[in-house]
């Protein structure tokens, strides 16, 4: 079923459990926009709160995944007047919290399907999903010192987390574009697919994400995320602490007997 965005920039559907967000600026490389960028964020707040939705997808029509920022925008509206330096540092720091740490932050597993590029913020939407799988024909890139930028929405941090400083920095510095092949080898992406089979293997990962239980795949998604940035002690109390409450639930002992009766468990989230 179709899901109401706002904006035709922005495609969702919910499909068995499994919502589907589309970048939809084909024709320009699916390049952030005012239209879709907020309606991204909004989307993401909704699927958060709809108990309908187990896992969150996204995607890009057309052969890229997202381009970052619209360049061609970019510097216009000369004559209107402008914030200042601090207010605009702060609006920035807004929509960064509010897109890349919100997506970073879902409790529910998130997929990013990369049919084509994905450079800068794009990049960084990317990064901040949970896994991603990728076109053969797709390639990522930093892409900010080509237009004289340092970086935005977490991309330097969430890439360090996933492939080390060195790397990153050499991909910062140069601009490079990396080729799906080397992506993977690199640790960027999860799996490296034929283009034409990129939906397929997408619903496939997801579904199987889907038929999981709910809870428990938040626990441990808190656990990873926190992983990054806390101590061991700190972890393993909280793991404690989230282990217990899932032992609690209907979804633990519904696996158990599953397990026990030889059958598949059929979870409710509860």
């Amino acid at each position: 079923m179709d899901l109401e965005t706002g904006t035709n920039e922005l495609l969702a559907q919910l499909d068995e459990g499994i919502a589907w967000i589309s970048f939809n600026r084909p024709e320009k490389r699916n390049a952030l926009s005012d239209q879709l960028t907020p309606a991204l964020r909004a989307i993401l707040l909704e699927l958060e709160a709809d108990a309908r939705v187990r896992v969150i997808v996204i995607t890009g029509v057309g052969k890229a995944f997202c381009a970052g920022g619209d360049v061609s925008g970019m510097g216009a509206n000369k004559l209107v007047a402008k914030p200042s330096a601090l207010e605009s540092v702060r609006r920035l720091q807004h929509r960064q919290e509010t897109l890349t740490l919100r997506l970073h932050e879902l409790t529910k597993p998130t997929i990013a399907a990369l049919p084509g590029p994905a450079v800068g913020a794009g990049l960084a939407i990317a990064l901040a999903c949970d896994l991603r799988i990728s076109a053969q024909s797709a390639f990522v890139a930093t892409g900010y010192a080509r237009i004289g930028l340092s970086g935005d929405y977490g991309v330097s941090w969430l890439m360090t987390q996933l492939i080390g400083t060195a790397k990153t920095r050499e991909l910062f510095f140069t601009g490079r574009r990396v080729a799906s092949a080397e992506a993977l080898s690199l640790g960027l992406v999860n799996s490296v697919v034929p283009d034409a089979q990129l939906r397929e293997q997408t619903q496939t990962l997801a579904r199987s994400i889907a038929a999981g239980p709910p809870l428990a795949l938040s626990y441990m998604k808190e656990n990873l995320n926190r992983a990054m940035t806390e101590d061991l002690r700190t972890c393993l109390a909280l793991e404690a602490d989230r282990l217990i409450r899932c032992a609690a639930t209907a979804d633990h002992k519904e696996a158990v007997d599953a397990f026990l009766t030889k059958r598949t468990p059929i979870f409710s989230g509860t």
